[in-house]
């Protein structure tokens, strides 16, 4: 396996995103009772500090319509983490307004490369169209020169 699992690690996320789903009215027990819920959301909530509990509850508690969007997201998180690790698997992310992001990924689609080799390479074509205006420029300065009386 490439990234490993580390159930106390793991066991936070878990937690995190079973309240985040209870904060965002999402039903994250298997009770139909309304009170049952409440009951498993409150020992949910207290269980933030104790890994091997929350693993329990979630064996115990939580709707099966969650355990694979859980399991995705923990897959997803994990990734992450251990891409984080270092700088070049690091994700890195910038703010686009939706116009520049549209006309960049209609060029990348054009020169048929993913967003970042396009970036790189309308900068690179940036740097090399500034030199050759500058040795244009000089050109001409020099000409004048030869030709000023």
């Amino acid at each position: 396996m490439k990234y490993q699992q580390l159930e106390n690690l793991e066991s936070g996320w878990k937690w995190n995103y079973l309240i985040k789903k209870w904060k965002d009215g999402v039903s994250v027990t298997r009770h139909i009772d309304s009170s049952a819920q409440q009951a498993a959301i409150d020992e949910l909530r207290a269980l933030e500090s104790d890994p091997t509990q929350v693993i329990e509850w979630i064996d115990e508690h939580m709707s099966p319509e969650l355990d694979v969007k859980l399991k995705q997201a923990i897959r997803a998180k994990r990734k992450r983490h251990f891409n984080a690790e270092q700088v070049h698997t690091k994700k890195k992310s910038i703010d686009l307004d939706y116009q520049v992001w549209e006309k960049l990924s209609q060029r990348a689609n054009e020169l048929g490369c993913t967003l970042s080799d396009a970036i790189e390479y309308l900068l690179s074509e940036a740097s090399r169209s500034e030199k050759a205006s500058q040795t244009v420029t000089s050109l001409k300065e020099d000409l004048t020169k030869l030709l000023a009386p």
